[in-house]
């Protein structure tokens, strides 16, 4: 073989290794914005909530009619899952969720939801704290503003007041 030949080799093996690297290394980041995420574009979404809670199950049939596969999980501690996943206990909602390595809390609007997918921001989660009465699984529609913060190594901060 030439130089050319065993350079061109080279290049290739070690091109391929770093895609290969960046791509696994991205898969399993808890935090996504890779090219590997938002090829996923999941619709797949994961509910820990308490059994007894008819505002999760409303929710999760509020996703349904949106187009999503939900995994329901019984989970009493679910607030301690959230808190241990990153959401700031200030912060806890109705259930936990997770959709794409996104850690998502309460009765977060499908639309919000569809923008983190979508957009990949370098964030842990969001979450819409509590239960307001105006919220999916509480109401038949959302009505008025609901504040939906995001949570990550940053800290808090306002992710959609919509």
């Amino acid at each position: 073989m030439n130089r050319k030949t065993i350079a061109a080799a080279v290049v290739a093996v070690v091109a391929i290794g770093g895609i290969a690297y960046w791509t696994l290394g991205s898969a399993n980041s808890p935090l996504q914005g890779s090219a590997v995420a938002a090829a996923s574009d999941s619709k797949t979404i994961t509910i820990w909530r308490d059994p007894g809670c008819g505002c999760c199950d409303a929710y999760a049939d509020y996703l349904e009619g949106n187009g999503y596969t939900v995994t329901r999980v019984d989970d009493r501690d679910f607030d301690k899952r959230s808190v241990d996943m990153g959401v700031p206990e200030r912060g806890i909602g109705c259930h936990l969720a997770e959709i794409d390595g996104y850690v998502v809390s309460g009765l977060v609007p499908v639309e919000i939801i569809e923008r983190l997918v979508s957009e990949h921001p370098d964030i842990t989660g969001i979450t819409l704290p509590g239960m307001p009465a105006n919220a999916p699984g509480m109401a038949r529609e959302k009505s008025g503003t609901l504040k939906t913060y995001a949570f990550g190594k940053d800290g808090v901060t306002v992710y959609s007041e919509e």
